[in-house]
């Protein structure tokens, strides 16, 4: 995408969220999954019967009249980039009450940056033993903080990283980010793959991306938390979760909309079986773009 003047070739109305998005991605990888979010009381919600239809379960979500999603407008430029423009006045995070007995019910819990609104009921969940995986994009102020800390699988844009830490390189933004009771942080970089650190296994690692063909970015990192989610509860190391969430992402940009080309599970084990499936690498060994440090580029050429 770049400034000025262009031609609508297409328009269309769909649904999307980081978590809903993400638990919509779990489904379509035959895994369970809930929604816990506000909805509109109406029987008939537009929301509702979307989550409905894509197969996560909505049956605990608080109810209230006023509640109703955030909207947004999605411009896609024709290399599959795109510009999101949203409104967020909207009922967010979940009721301050929700029960502990519903909550135990889940192993993983999907939170993303409007979870500050919530953080008792994170707390709680992180308290009942489920992993709380974080979804991130944007700093709040000390609630953003907070809610950072309270994520076991903390799993970041590189770009929003950088801002959240003052750090440059993904080495540094990765140790930045380490705690010693957090089993993995992940920072994903689009077109120039994923960087990693687990508990399980030592060193900073670089996942290169699968190359397909990109037709709409958009959710490709909800569907990356999602995959990634679900790999958690079959039990899967970092790098097989990372891997799998990675080539998850990497099939759901070959559609529109962020939903259409939402994987199933066999395409995910074909896509990672195939011979030109990327391999992670050490970070310290990884040949990276230059372009993953555009601001350090600027600096020096400054000087």
């Amino acid at each position: 995408l770049s400034a000025g003047k262009g031609k609508v070739l297409q328009s269309a109305r769909t649904f999307g969220g980081n978590v809903a998005t993400a638990l919509a991605a779990v489904a379509r990888l035959d895994g369970s999954a809930g929604f816990i979010g506000w909805l509109g009381s109406a029987v008939d919600d537009a929301v509702l019967c979307d989550l409905v239809a894509s197969g996560v379960e909505t049956a605990f979500a608080p109810r209230h009249a006023d509640a109703r999603p955030v909207r947004s407008r999605i411009t896609v430029g024709s290399d599959g980039d795109r510009f999101i423009a949203y409104d967020d006045e909207a009922m967010l995070g979940t009721a301050p009450n929700f029960p502990d007995e519903v909550l135990s019910r889940a192993t993983v819990l999907i939170v993303d940056s409007y979870a500050i609104g919530s953080l008792d009921v994170v707390a709680r969940a992180r308290d009942l033993g489920l992993a709380i995986l974080g979804d991130v994009e944007w700093n709040g102020g000390p609630a953003t903080e907070r809610l950072i800390a309270l994520c076991d699988h903390l799993i970041l844009p590189l770009g929003f990283a950088r801002t959240a830490t003052g750090r440059r390189s993904p080495a540094e933004i990765l140790d930045a980010l380490w705690l010693p009771s957090r089993p993995a942080v992940v920072l994903t970089d689009g077109g120039r793959g994923v960087y990693y650190r687990g508990r399980d296994e030592a060193g900073l690692w670089h996942l290169p991306p699968h190359r397909v063909e990109v037709v709409d970015s958009t959710g490709a990192g909800d569907c990356f938390h999602g995959a990634y989610a679900l790999a958690l509860t079959r039990g899967a190391d970092t790098a097989r979760r990372v891997a799998f969430a990675a080539a998850a992402a990497a099939l759901s940009i070959t559609g529109r909309g962020g939903r259409e080309a939402l994987p199933t599970d066999d395409q995910v084990t074909e896509l990672l079986a195939s011979t030109n499936a990327p391999s992670a690498v050490e970070l310290k060994h990884a040949r990276l773009d230059t372009a993953t440090e555009p601001e350090l580029s600027e600096e020096i050429s400054r000087r």
